[in-house]
């Protein structure tokens, strides 16, 4: 290593010192020492095409450019960090990664006021914590502080909070640096079985990401706040959930494809290398089974579909989606895999939820027209964006209900979004990919209706949870058979997964419910159901419900 000539990632604080140059890695491999994980869906193998950089200065430090960087049309200063290889350290290298910006990711929520009655508690000028049993854990000085954290598959949201008022402090939200080793939680799961450390690696990084949320909010508030968070509540899909506190997810990826784990986490922060008050406790909210966790728990408890006498549906649709229909009485659940298409991976143009990421679109006569995330020059499609789209395309005879191009479209197989200098368009292939996370998404809502025993008309509400339903346009959602077309029954719930942790942290009678209903929620396991396959394929249609 020549720590004299360094190579430098301008946009990221940690990046701007940069680091000592190592002759014979990859410019990805360098990120990943400074703790910078560049946006990727196959793990740095050469296969997405997604760890696109651009090279300001030192590009003739680095190899040839490889087969897979000549498959793609890349500019000439550009190339995928994961194959860009070092061969000299006589000069500096300034890299910037082509994917970098802020996420706008969902943080609030139209429900879930409750009554406060915390686990953190002061009592003679010492702060206490419900079930810890021996000393306090110090001195009160002036505040009580929890934080509730949403861990998906794609996205993190930390909300800070005071536990004595309830107030919402200040909410953190970022892409989930896991998304690096894979864009779904197969990947994940696989990482970790392959390497040693792979179980280490992936949950270091992501209470790293806490870390780093948490340090933005310091500086926000000017103030330290980490030694006050006594109490930390997470949710997660299972295999997100156990990564976070080391435990294994092997089970996940194996049939009957249950967690080891699926009871409460009490951890301590210090244990975990969370750096809030080192005796904070750090509670894992339980989980249902299979890959239904405690993102659709907190889901429930937010909707209050668990204390419903009339049947609603709560509907999550991200990387990981999770369905549940139910009353007081009963509670059935169901997730499906539908990778992460929606939320802009697994798509050639797709983006995150990121400044310039295309968020509407109209199509008038064969002409595009469209909005992006503010205001900018577009970079690419986001959910949103993709679901316009598809319905778009739809009504305009671009594309017709299985999704295949008409025969103006199909010399190259694609369509053009834009002509400018970005050139952003969706192929045959882009389609068929979104086409599948459609099909698995109505799949869950139908079956599990069925299973419950309750047509559209007998739902009360259907909830819509989570960044992609609450950004998407639900005419466009409904068109292409996404969602059923509730009417009024299509309520839009916020960031519910977060809500619920937020309740957990604030209210024992809310954390108890919790773990009181989740013994009780009925997994369904629709790919075991016999008809399974011939629903998907008839899901596979681009159409409104029927």
């Amino acid at each position: 290593m020549n720590p004299e000539h360094k190579v430098i990632f301008p946009q990221y604080a940690r990046g701007r010192d940069g680091i000592g140059i190592c002759v014979g890695s990859t410019v990805w491999d360098h990120a990943l020492r400074l703790g910078i994980h560049i946006h990727s869906e196959c793990g740095g193998r050469g296969q997405c095409g997604k760890c696109i950089v651009r090279l300001d200065r030192g590009a003739e430090s680095l190899a040839e450019k490889t087969q897979a960087e000549r498959n793609l049309p890349l500019a000439a200063d550009e190339r995928l960090a994961c194959q860009a290889q070092v061969i000299a350290d006589d000069q500096d290298i300034y890299v910037f990664a082509k994917a970098v910006g802020e996420y706008t990711v969902l943080t609030e929520s139209t429900r879930g006021q409750v009554p406060l009655d915390p686990f953190i508690y002061r009592r003679d000028d010492r702060v206490w914590l419900e079930g810890r049993p021996g000393a306090s854990l110090g001195q009160y000085e002036g505040e009580l502080l929890g934080l509730a954290v949403d861990i998906g598959t794609t996205t993190l949201v930390a909300q800070l909070l005071d536990v004595e008022s309830g107030e919402v402090i200040v909410t953190q939200a970022r892409r989930n640096p896991q998304a690096s080793y894979g864009n779904d939680v197969i990947s994940r799961i696989g990482y970790a079985d392959e390497h040693t450390d792979g179980l280490a690696r992936l949950q270091r990084i992501v209470v790293e990401a806490v870390n780093d949320m948490l340090q933005d909010a310091a500086e926000d508030q000017g103030r330290n706040l980490r030694e006050h968070i006594y109490e930390v509540v997470v949710v997660g899909n299972p295999t997100m959930r156990n990564l976070f506190f080391g435990r294994s997810v092997h089970s996940l990826g194996t049939s009957p494809y249950e967690p080891e784990c699926k009871e409460p986490i009490n951890e301590t922060a210090l244990a975990l290398g969370l750096q809030v008050h080192p005796r904070a406790n750090v509670y894992g909210a339980p989980l249902v089974g299979g890959q239904v966790g405690a993102d659709c728990l907190g889901v429930i408890l937010a909707c209050d579909i668990y204390q419903g006498q009339k049947p609603s549906m709560v509907v999550d649709i991200g990387t990981n989606g999770e369905v549940a229909v139910g009353t007081r009485d009963r509670i059935v659940a169901a997730s499906n895999a539908a990778g992460g298409a929606f939320e802009g991976t697994g798509v050639s143009c797709g983006t995150g939820a990121i400044q310039g990421a295309i968020k509407n679109i109209w199509i008038d006569q064969g002409r595009v027209r469209y909005e992006t995330i503010g205001a900018r020059a577009p970079i690419g499609v986001c959910g949103s964006g993709l679901i316009d789209l598809l319905a778009e395309m739809l009504r305009a005879g671009i594309i017709d209900r299985r999704g295949r191009l008409a025969a103006p479209y199909r010399s190259n197989n694609q369509f053009a979004i834009c002509q400018n200098a970005a050139r952003i368009t969706i192929s045959q292939k882009d389609i068929y990919e979104l086409r599948l996370a459609k099909g698995g998404a109505a799949l869950n809502q139908r079956a599990l209706m069925r299973e419950y025993g309750v047509d559209l008309a007998g739902l009360e509400c259907i909830f819509l949870a989570g960044g992609f339903a609450n950004y998407a346009n639900l005419e466009s959602a409904v068109a292409i058979g996404l969602l059923p077309d509730g009417e009024d029954k299509l309520v839009k719930s916020g960031n519910a997964a977060l809500t619920g942790a937020r309740q957990m942290l604030l209210s024992r009678q809310r954390r108890a419910d919790a773990e009181r209903i989740v013994s009780r929620i009925e997994h369904v396991k629709l790919s075991e159901q016999e008809a399974f396959l011939d629903e998907y394929v008839e899901e596979l249609y681009l159409r409104r419900w029927h």
